[in-house]
C-alpha cells in the first residue's frame, strides 16, 4: 500500500501513471537527501514499465495500483508486485550507515525533540561516523548535520523553548 499525503508529488504521479517502483538501496545519501532537499538521483529505465528505478538500487519491485481508497488527507493506493529484480547483493549496514539512518530518523523528528536529546543522540552516533564512515557516509552525515544546525539556529534566533 502507498498512502501519500495531499498534496504531494507522489499522489500526482500515481494519478498520472498507476505504477510505482519500490527501490531497495544501501546508499545512505539517498535517505539523507530525501530529508535535505536532494531528491534528484540518477535513474534507469525499467523495461516494459513507464517508471524508472534508482540507478543505485540493489533491487527493485514494480508496483501496479489495483485500487484506491480515497481520503481527504491520505488516499490509500493498494498495489500488487508485478516484477522484482535484483541488481547487487545487500551486504548489510555497517556502523556508519546505521548511524546515518538513525540521524535521518532524528532529523525527521527535530520539531518534537528537546535540544538536549538531539545533542546526546548526535554525540553517541558521531562515534560510529568517526570510526567507520567512508566518503558517502560522511557526506550524508554532513547534509543531515546542516539540517540539525539550521533547526537549532532558528530556535535560538526566535528564542523558542525546546520541548523537554
Amino acid at each position: 500500500m502507498i498512502a501519500p499525503f495531499r498534496p504531494s508529488v507522489t499522489l500526482d504521479n500515481l494519478a498520472e501513471v498507476p505504477f510505482a517502483i519500490a527501490n531497495y538501496t544501501d546508499d545512505v545519501r539517498i535517505f539523507a537527501g530525501c530529508l535535505t532537499g536532494r531528491k534528484h538521483w540518477p535513474t534507469v529505465a525499467v523495461d516494459g514499465f513507464p517508471v524508472p528505478r534508482l540507478a543505485a538500487a540493489l533491487a527493485h519491485s514494480v508496483l501496479e495500483v489495483e485500487r484506491v481508497d480515497d481520503d481527504a488527507m491520505r488516499p490509500r493506493h493498494f498495489c500488487r508486485v508485478v516484477q522484482e529484480e535484483m541488481h547487487a547483493p545487500f551486504t548489510g549496514f555497517n556502523r556508519a550507515k546505521a548511524a546515518v539512518l538513525e540521524l535521518a530518523i532524528l532529523v525527521s523528528r527535530l520539531g518534537m525533540l528537546p535540544r538536549d536529546k538531539i545533542e546526546a543522540e548526535i554525540a553517541y552516533l558521531s562515534i560510529a561516523i568517526e570510526k567507520t564512515a567512508g566518503e558517502a557516509e560522511k557526506q550524508a552525515w554532513d547534509w543531515l548535520m546542516q539540517r540539525v544546525g539550521d533547526h537549532l539556529s532558528v530556535q535560538e534566533s526566535h528564542g523558542d523553548e525546546v520541548r523537554s
